[in-house]
């Protein structure tokens, strides 16, 4: 039996970190998302992210919202509401020192975390050595092994080439054409046409190459620089997977889950100062 009063901090707010919040906090964990100031989600109806623009955000029915400082985190938790702080390298962690310690950055590199950031950490996809830099490494990459731990070594590299869903692969992803300010002309959800323009970067238009369901889009008004990803369409064109949590994601954050008991039972008796498991 798992405490409530268990915590776990999230570094990344985007599609993939909240999939793991989401499923992590219906297990009963307390969970923090910390993220950076401006971030650049692409899932924005499906991203705690979010909430550092616009306050709030609820994802299939789990609540976040934007707090101030860490000490506004105890009695968010309290609340059974996520909080989401903007601390790009989570200090969070080493002030409240949280039972668990979640790297969703996916930043294809290590950006500041370390295996001593709490007592499990755990590390989504690659750029994180398990065994080094944490105590496992969870796959993102798509195919057969997604959503596997690694208890030593790393994930897969980055190939730099998107997952193909329905056939479709590097042309479902829009990109910004230049750097500017990105401008959406359409919403998260439309159905787009190959060749709709959807949005402007610097008043040049960003168009489709497919058809599908527009299901992800950048939040207008911020400045992006040439190549940055903007955009996903969806070809199986099914509006309602724009407001849910991806297979992707569900598959990852049940790696998260296998790997934080594993390592907590490697670690017994020593770490007993984990509380995962009641007497």
């Amino acid at each position: 039996m798992i405490p409530h009063d268990t915590w776990v901090v999230v570094k990344g707010g985007g599609d993939l970190g909240t999939g793991v919040a989401v499923r992590l906090r219906r297990c009963g964990f307390g969970v923090i998302v910390t993220e950076i100031p401006a971030p650049t989600v692409i899932r924005r109806t499906v991203a705690f992210a979010e909430a550092v623009y616009a306050g709030r955000q609820v994802v299939e029915g789990i609540e976040a919202r934007r707090v101030g400082a860490a000490a506004d985190v105890p009695e968010t938790l309290r609340r059974g509401v996520v909080p989401v702080l903007v601390d790009p390298d989570a200090h969070v962690a080493r002030s409240l020192g949280p039972d668990i310690l979640v790297d969703a950055t996916v930043s294809k590199r290590n950006v500041g975390t370390r295996i001593t950031d709490a007592p499990i950490v755990i590390g989504l996809g690659p750029g994180l050595k398990a065994g080094v830099d944490c105590h496992a490494v969870v796959e993102t990459n798509r195919g057969h092994d997604l959503g596997r731990v690694i208890l030593e070594g790393e994930a897969e590299p980055d190939t730099a080439v998107p997952g193909v869903i329905a056939g479709a692969g590097t042309e479902r992803v829009l990109r910004a054409p230049r750097d500017g300010v990105f401008r959406a002309t359409r919403a998260i959800g439309d159905r787009v046409a190959p060749g709709d323009a959807v949005a402007t970067v610097d008043g040049e238009p960003v168009a489709t190459a497919i058809g599908g369901i527009l299901r992800g889009l950048l939040r207008s008004g911020l400045r992006v620089e040439a190549g940055l990803k903007i955009g996903d369409v969806d070809p199986r064109a099914r509006r309602e997977h724009c407001f849910t949590i991806s297979d992707k994601a569900l598959a990852v954050a049940g790696g998260v889950l296998e790997a934080l008991f594993v390592v907590a039972r490697r670690a017994a008796p020593a770490a007993a100062t984990v509380p995962l498991f009641d007497a």
